[in-house]
């Protein structure tokens, strides 16, 4: 088992270098990254990130590019180009054209009864990173971003509605409103465009993105945290007159957990109220609440309410664990 051991040896060699000054990790990364073995360079590749150093940007690119070759047996998994990946990302690489080919790079790898695309992680990656590249006008980069709407890879197209986000610009939420609009997606894939859309619009967009609270379905609950995620009176405001038009009872302990997460006083005022009198809504609301990361005193609050009720009492006892 030489060869075995030679391998962990080389690992535990990297790991090594943790303990070492950054100026003494320069030469044993630059030949880890000339590695034939992926996790070795992948290894590599994330101690170049942790330990900052840009000066290896050469040879991180030389090993991204190599690991296109026959990428299927020379790097199963992706696992090297997205560790690269993400160190030219977090070096905020501006050359355009490497992160438009990880973006663009499909990977078939023999599974069971077919083959599966292992790049999604790497496409994903490298849309994020494409929006700091300075050379890319925004017609252009909203151009690429938008085809990975269309991808397989449902985390892919959450990315790309993230990376659109990360525009900030009026051209980038009305790209994200036409998606939320077109639907037919997975619910996390509308919900970064709900969310988007609020980050970069801000809280006049909530009376927009409250439309998608109709259906009381998964995507509804996403537009529901979304608008939660605002922290805003007016979301609050908009979920509780939701929550007083709902019947069905998932949906409604979904808004019950919306309007804990808007942090409002008057959204946790609410909720105790329908502990306080007995509501039928009152065990959801005590999970809502208890979910929702309250403090000590809440806590306490809550607790105090539930006290002469064996029901409500029962229900905090189950959450607050």
């Amino acid at each position: 088992m030489p060869g075995k051991r030679s391998f962990e040896e080389q690992l535990a060699a990297l790991d090594s270098l943790r303990q070492q000054p950054p100026e003494a990790c320069i030469e044993p990364l630059r030949k880890a990254l000339e590695h034939r073995n992926n996790f070795v360079v992948a290894k590599a590749a994330d101690l170049v990130r942790d330990l900052q150093l840009q000066q290896l940007t050469p040879e991180l690119l030389t090993a991204f590019d190599r690991f296109f070759e026959h990428a299927v047996k020379s790097d199963p998994q992706c696992w090297s180009k997205n560790a690269l990946s993400r160190a030219l990302a977090a070096f905020e690489h501006q050359d355009a054209a490497v992160f438009l080919r990880g973006m663009r790079h499909i990977q078939l790898e023999p599974v069971w009864g077919g083959t599966s695309d292992t790049a999604g992680t790497l496409r994903a990656t490298c849309a994020l990173a494409l929006v700091q590249c300075r050379s890319l006008i925004e017609p252009e980069l909203l151009a690429h971003l938008v085809e990975l709407f269309a991808d397989k890879d449902k985390s892919v197209r959450v990315e790309a509605a993230r990376a659109i986000e990360q525009m900030g610009s009026p051209s980038a939420a009305l790209l994200l409103r036409l998606r939320a609009v077109l639907g037919a997606d997975e619910p996390e894939v509308l919900g970064a465009c709900y969310s988007g859309i609020l980050r970069v619009e801000g809280a006049s967009a909530i009376p927009w993105i409250s439309r998608f609270l109709a259906s009381s379905d998964d995507p509804a609950a996403e537009a529901a945290l979304a608008i939660a995620g605002t922290h805003s009176a007016k979301g609050f405001n908009i979920l509780r007159d939701r929550f007083a038009e709902e019947a069905d009872p998932w949906f409604r302990s979904v808004l019950l957990s919306a309007i804990a997460l808007t942090r409002q006083d008057a959204a946790l005022e609410f909720l105790l109220d329908l502990v306080r009198t007995e509501s039928l809504q009152a065990e959801p609301a005590i999970e809502a609440i208890l979910r929702s990361m309250p403090s000590d005193e809440v806590a306490k609050r809550l607790e105090k309410l539930v006290a002469g009720n064996p029901r409500l009492a029962r229900a905090f006892a189950s959450h607050r664990k």
